[in-house]
Order: structure tokens, then sequence, then C-alpha cells
């Protein structure tokens, strides 16, 4: 079992999260975006190995945070209550 830290409760267990992807993935704007520029936004990520800035909802208070995790170790070095559309 592994804690992490939800920036308005503290910390908690990790079944109470949901991923919601990394960090920085902005939605492609405007009517004239390409099926490969929506493929890239839909389904290529950059998935690294060591940190990473991932996107995370606390289920129990709802609220959506950024936290930045390392991929390989699964330690959590922070996070914060931004939206993650911040690169």
């Amino acid at each position: 079992m592994q804690l992490f830290p939800c920036p308005f409760c503290g910390p908690r267990d990790e079944t109470e999260f949901h991923y919601g992807g990394e960090a920085g993935n902005v939605r492609p704007e405007g009517a004239n975006v390409s099926a490969d520029f929506w493929a890239n936004y839909l389904w290529f990520r950059a998935n690294p190995t060591g940190p990473s800035r991932e996107i995370w909802m606390h289920m129990t208070c709802g609220e959506f945070f950024v936290m930045t995790r390392d991929a390989s170790t699964h330690v959590v070095a922070d996070s914060s209550p931004n939206s993650g559309r911040e690169p």
C-alpha cells in the first residue's frame, strides 16, 4: 500500500485516487486540426522512465491536482493544486 499526498487533504491511501494522464497534454483547439495532431493528442504519450508530472484526482474530496512521481520507483516528489495545463 502506498500513501499519496493530496494537497487538499494530506496523505491518503492510493486506492482513493484516480490517474488522469500526463500533465501538460493540452487539447488542440480550432476547426482545422489535422488527424495526425489529434492522434498524437489522444494516443501518444512520453511515458518517461524517471520523474514525470501527472494529473490525479482524489476521489474523496473530488479535487484534481498535479503530482510529480518517479515512474520507475513510484516515489512521490511533490503534489500541487494547479491545473496541469502548464508545461
